[in-house]
């Protein structure tokens, strides 16, 4: 039960930095407020309620798609939700866990 729970909420590990080199979507799922507060730079805000609503558009950019949110717990529905479509998505879990690979890209 505790595996099934941790493959749920915690963030894959993989690495994420060749994903985002190719022009992997970054989406923030957090509500718009917490994304005005700070966010992975480059990241785009789709609110984890409104991501069925924007499926398509999202499809048909044909890239894969790295979720976050606060603690990942949106982000891994949000990414069952990316992978039910057929859009290759991964939880990277919290912004703050994006924006580290992003600077250490530099």
């Amino acid at each position: 039960m505790l595996a099934l729970l941790k493959k749920k909420f915690l963030p894959e590990k993989i690495d994420f930095l060749p994903l985002i080199e190719q022009g992997a979507l970054i989406i923030d799922v957090r509500s718009p407020q917490e994304f005005a507060m700070g966010h992975a730079k480059g990241s785009i805000n789709i609110p984890l309620g409104e991501i069925s609503n924007h499926l398509r558009e999202i499809k048909a950019q044909n890239k894969p798609v790295i979720t976050c949110c606060r603690s990942g717990a949106r982000a891994s529905s949000a990414n069952a939700t990316f992978q039910k479509a057929g859009i290759a998505a991964y939880n990277a879990g919290s912004w703050n866990t994006v924006e580290a690979l992003l600077q250490a890209k530099k």
